[in-house]
């Protein structure tokens, strides 16, 4: 089948969603343009900060355009390229979108309370305790992840096959990627200057934000830097301290804008590519409902695919920051919504991508999804005439920004669930090791300082449960959401069935990799230090889960509809 007609097939319905479910949800709960909204009722200049729609857009896109949507529809495609499409927008429509949506919704219309809060308001104390602890352990995995990719991309050298450390073939490109990156923050931060001082809107705003965009992609690939992956460690946590701690408008949101414009920039010109192109898709279409090395099709397919359909971590982005500075009501479709439905159409593109690339017999390509995707890419800018280092440099740096723009938004949201972890309703009269605690500065550096010792003992041995730990996150939130929506006399009969399809997905696929665990100590082949550390983790996660859904089943069952005054 031709890769361009699933391109369009895919962008029809994400479009189709958006303006009528999407539209028919916001009518439904009730969107109230003249309403007061957290960013301006509680206005900081720090977190809580007024910001036209585009700018919340560009935040919520880029932070939660991770890794995810490339590497989950990618690696998912062992089972065929028809059920990853088809899970991807069947998910991305009536999951995900959904759940960001409802996510930030929720927490807008209750003063921008973070998903633990909401919890402990609709369904209890002990509720949000557990899950503002699983939230932080989250961000710390996300973190070790993150920042470990992140300076991978950019590590100039290699080890070869004699254990000798030389410079790399993709040095010169690895690091005009990593300069690339240091300026989009220090233009950023330029451009949140102008911003702010010149109040700059519309073609205004876009036209500076793109000359802050080309000029550090300019420059940058002029100057690379040469530096191995644990410089790049050092550079990419100092980064995200001052991410996490610096007022949303001087570094984070212009960065994100200027990287939605690379980002759209990406998309756009795949898709020309594609329609230049028209490539087969040489995927097979379904492989079966068993693949020997990633397990069944459920629930893996579900979990694999994770953020280009339905994500957790969305909902911590939508509660943490995205609704503290949404200035408008009516933005909020745009910003939840719309931003996950366009993250879906990066996966299919993605999964494209990859089709393209395998072999006539429906081999899949060497490298892994983040190689096959970028070097695909950059293969179609080139069509164009584009100088083949000027595309290498810009797909590595806009693979490496997937990852740090998620990156720096975690920091900020793992910096927040600390604090909230200890904080209470009268702070000013807290005891003195509260009030240290969830001081910004040291929560940020207690929370980056476990997260870098996470990359340096092996996060990756607890890494396989990240998918089932973030589908969870989503069932969680959903069960929140419909708790919620019911006591202030909204409709949320359109949540039921996602939260049952995500409890069901998590807890088969953690029940199975416990069984997988058991058997592997009973056979003598387990390392406790891998299998031992992820077998104690899924088990937490399926008790935490079951604390969680019993609680809140309890509360959505006795709680009256419409108990609640509507806010």
């Amino acid at each position: 089948m031709n890769t361009l007609v699933i391109v369009l097939i895919a962008a029809v319905l994400l479009t189709a969603a958006y303006a009528f479910y999407g539209r028919w949800l916001s009518k439904k709960w009730g969107i109230d343009p003249k309403a007061e909204t957290p960013a301006h009722k509680f206005e900081d200049g720090q977190d809580y900060v007024p910001t036209d729609g585009w700018t919340v857009f560009s935040h919520q896109f880029s932070s939660i355009a991770g890794a995810g949507p490339v590497t989950g529809a990618i690696q998912a495609a062992v089972f065929g390229w028809l059920p990853v499409l088809l899970w991807v927008l069947i998910g991305g429509i009536f999951f995900g979108a959904v759940t960001d949506f409802g996510a930030l919704y929720a927490s807008v219309k209750n003063d921008g309370k973070s998903m633990g809060l909401l919890i402990e308001k609709y369904i209890g104390k002990l509720g949000r305790k557990l899950f503002l602890i699983f939230c932080w352990l989250f961000t710390l995995i996300v973190i070790a992840a993150f920042a470990d990719m992140v300076a991978g991309t950019f590590n100039a050298y290699t080890v070869d096959a004699n254990g000798v450390i030389a410079l790399s073939d993709a040095a010169k490109t690895n690091g005009a990627a990593g300069t690339i990156s240091l300026l989009f923050i220090a233009f950023a931060m330029i451009f949140g200057l102008l911003h702010k001082h010149l109040h700059l809107t519309g073609w205004k705003e876009t036209v500076v934000g793109l000359i802050c965009t080309v000029a550090a992609l300019a420059i940058g690939m002029t100057m690379p830097i040469t530096l191995g992956k644990d410089g790049w460690t050092y550079i990419t946590f100092v980064y995200i301290f001052f991410a996490a701690v610096l007022p949303m408008w001087l570094l984070k949101q212009p960065r994100d804008a200027m990287t939605t414009y690379m980002f759209i920039g990406m998309i756009a010109g795949a898709v020309v590519g594609l329609l230049v192109a028209h490539p087969a898709m040489n995927l097979p279409v379904f492989t079966g409902f068993h693949n020997d090395q990633l397990g069944d099709l459920f629930p893996i397919l579900f979990v694999t695919v994770a953020c280009g359909a339905v994500s957790g971590f969305h909902s911590l982005v939508s509660s943490g920051t995205s609704s503290k500075t949404v200035s408008n009501e009516k933005d909020m479709l745009k910003v939840g919504y719309g931003a996950m439905v366009l993250e879906s159409l990066l996966a299919v593109l993605a999964l494209c991508v990859a089709g393209a690339a395998a072999a006539a017999d429906g081999t899949a390509a060497v490298g892994t999804p983040f190689q096959i995707f970028s070097s695909g890419v950059a293969g179609l800018l080139e069509m164009f005439g584009l100088p083949i280092y000027v595309a290498q440099c810009f797909m590595t740096m806009c693979v490496s920004a997937l990852a740090l723009t998620s990156l720096d938004a975690v920091a900020r949201i793992g910096r927040m669930s600390f604090q909230e972890l200890f904080s209470v309703d009268n702070m000013e009269n807290a005891e003195g090791w509260r009030k240290f605690l969830c001081n910004k500065y040291v929560s940020t550096i207690i929370t980056l300082a476990f997260g870098y010792i996470l990359t340096r003992v092996g996060y990756s041995n607890i890494w396989p449960l990240f998918g089932s730990a973030n589908q969870l996150l989503s069932a969680l939130v959903l069960i929140t959401l419909c708790v919620f929506l019911k006591v202030t006399g909204r409709q949320n009969k359109t949540l039921i069935v996602p939260c049952v399809i995500m409890l069901c997905v998590t807890f088969t696929a953690l029940v199975q990799r416990t069984l997988a665990l058991v058997n592997a100590f009973s056979a003598g082949t387990a390392v406790f230090m891998v299998e031992g550390l992820q077998l104690i983790v899924a088990i937490l996660l399926m008790v935490l889960g079951v604390i969680i859904v019993v609680t809140s089943g309890k509360e959505l069952l006795n709680k009256k509809a419409g108990s609640e005054a509507r806010a």
